[in-house]
């Protein structure tokens, strides 16, 4: 059956991933959040495969809570497998991505939202507060990527609230490429800002973070900096490499020539050479112009998908008018029979 759109004004997908200990805690910070700040809301957990009892705990709570939706896979996906899952799922006009971990409490959550609807796009969170060795590795990471990037807020690898036609602007997402979700929307125009959150120290469970994940982050980051810029104009980044092989094929097939005809000392390898770099930028002219064909299939194929998406959402708006007005028409049958029954009597 499929789920009404927007059905709620925020959605909050929280990614677990054995935070049995943590939990509990969370929903009862969820709850008093949504006490107190009134925010229409759905809370969505996705268990991302735990090997403790986290996913039973989720659920237990989910059956006591309207507000709370438990989503789950079969083993460990990964973060960004189980942002989508839950950013799939979810009918909220904002989309908010929040941790299990209780290192941020969900009482900030409003001044996100808040910031949204003040005219932004894009909400990250600033952290205030120490986290140790991560706070270095951090630092390079954000350094980096405001370097790359050119997106003008402090961190990148926080807690993020955004719009849904945010999201559903992005490509696919590679593993670990959540990270780079603000990127991406900056890249394509939307208004990214930031509000400060208080970090705290995790007191259950354990740390995913892992000095292993270092290089795959740098090797991420250049991917999607190579994405961004050179796959928008295939034709530029190929047929650059393309015409300065054919302009080097050039110089060394005049300099052989030169060494055959002036010096009379010809030399064999340099015409394979000449072959090969002349073959080798022919070909990467032509995997431009291909590559530009590409390009150009892809957006039509998003542009289709929007007008879908577009077609959707009008269906949704449809269905929930014919709701209201067959509520509509049930209310009038029912005072009507109620006015008869009293006319009859009297």
């Amino acid at each position: 059956m499929r789920r009404q759109r927007y059905s709620n004004k925020v959605s909050v997908v929280v990614p677990a991933y054995n935070e049995a200990g943590n939990i509990e805690l969370l929903i009862e910070k969820f709850e008093e959040m949504l006490r107190r700040s009134r925010l229409k809301c759905e809370v969505i957990i996705v268990d991302d495969g735990s090997e403790d009892q986290t996913l039973q705990y989720a659920q237990q709570a989910a059956r006591r809570k309207r507000w709370l939706k438990v989503l789950s896979h079969p083993r460990n996906r990964g973060l960004t497998a189980a942002l989508e899952t839950g950013f799939n799922y979810a009918r909220g006009r904002i989309f908010v991505f929040w941790p299990a971990d209780l290192q941020y409490m969900p009482e900030d959550i409003p001044r996100m939202v808040a910031k949204i609807e003040d005219g932004y796009d894009v909400v990250c969170g600033w952290k205030q507060g120490r986290y140790g060795i991560k706070r270095f590795v951090s630092t390079i990471y954000n350094w980096l990527s405001r370097f790359l990037f050119r997106v003008k807020v402090h961190d990148l690898n926080s807690v993020k609230a955004f719009r849904s036609e945010v999201y559903q602007e992005m490509p696919t997402l590679q593993d670990g490429w959540h990270r780079y979700i603000v990127v991406m929307a900056a890249d394509r125009g939307f208004k990214v800002g930031e509000v400060k959150v208080k970090l705290f120290k995790r007191q259950h469970g354990k740390s995913k973070f892992g000095f292993f994940r270092i290089p795959i982050g740098i090797s991420d980051l250049f991917s999607v900096k190579y994405r961004m810029s050179f796959m928008k104009k295939p034709l530029l980044f190929f047929g650059l490499i393309g015409f300065l092989l054919l302009l080097i094929s050039f110089v060394v097939g005049a300099g052989a020539i030169y060494m055959r005809v002036v010096l009379e000392d010809g030399y064999r390898p340099l015409l394979y050479l000449v072959m090969l770099l002349a073959i080798s930028g022919m070909a990467s002219i032509g995997l431009g112009f291909i590559a530009e064909s590409l390009i150009y299939v892809s957006d039509e194929i998003r542009a289709l998908r929007s007008k879908l998406d577009q077609a959707d959402r009008m269906a949704d708006d449809l269905d929930y008018v014919k709701k209201q007005l067959r509520n509509i028409e049930k209310r009038q049958k029912r005072s009507s029979g109620d006015s008869g029954r009293s006319n009859g009597k009297s």
